[in-house]
């Protein structure tokens, strides 16, 4: 300004700031605040993500919060603090596979009712691959939200009717039918666990080798087994 005449310049500056202003409100105007239930949802998303990655032990509140762009205070407002956040993810994560074992059981014969529970199980580590790495971990506070043997056990006492009712058929005690469903559910979750690393071969070919040890094992079934090697008991 020369003489309370404005220049040029006071004119281009006093434009610039008026812009740098209004875009600076533009920007805050295009920020929304999220929902309690959408903050809930995205801490969730991501403590899911580091607990899949680095597991209970190392994963702290600090991290979780800086992702989420939030305080600490945030994290503990909505779930008491890492422990809480924890046994929610663990609860979501065991009722979706638990779900979709039991959602799969569909057909009639047993040899595709095997096929649907070996698809469920696999299908699942394929889709929720950070969901299964979180519930074959073990963790300190297992005990209060549950384990991976706890949903195994639980998707097994699905299989135990489908056996029962077979065994009935069969000549069979349907008392040992808890046993064999342990013992399938078993060897399908284990194998699972391999496969999450190695992914080969292919899940339908996994799916046919799992049926195919577990049928042709139950075809050939012996309703009094008997061990005979020296060792009786």
């Amino acid at each position: 300004m020369i003489g309370g005449v404005a220049t040029d310049s006071d004119t281009s500056g006093n434009k610039d700031r008026a812009a740098r202003a209004s875009g600076s409100g533009t920007r805050r105007a295009r920020r929304v605040r999220m929902t309690g239930k959408e903050r809930r949802e995205q801490l969730l998303d991501i403590g899911r993500a580091l607990f899949a990655e680095r597991g209970f032990e190392g994963t702290s509140v600090e991290e979780i919060a800086a992702k989420a762009g939030v305080s600490k205070p945030v994290v503990y407002e909505h779930f008491g603090g890492k422990e809480g956040l924890y046994a929610v993810v663990v609860d979501r994560e065991m009722r979706r596979l638990l779900d979709m074992v039991t959602g799969a059981l569909t057909a009639g014969h047993p040899r595709e009712l095997l096929e649907q529970a070996a698809f469920a199980l696999l299908d699942y580590i394929d889709t929720y691959t950070d969901g299964f790495r979180i519930l074959v971990r073990d963790s300190p506070v297992a005990q209060s939200t549950g384990s991976f043997a706890s949903l195994i056990s639980d998707i097994a006492t699905q299989v135990e009717d489908i056996l029962g009712l077979e065994f009935k058929a069969r000549g069979f005690d349907p008392k040992l039918a808890p046993l064999y469903a342990q013992a399938l559910v078993g060897m399908v979750a284990l194998t699972g666990q391999w496969w999450l690393d190695v992914r080969r071969p292919k899940k339908a070919e996994v799916a046919a080798h799992l049926v195919n040890l577990a049928w042709h094992g139950l075809d050939g079934l012996e309703p009094k087994p008997r061990l005979i090697g020296h060792r009786k008991s």
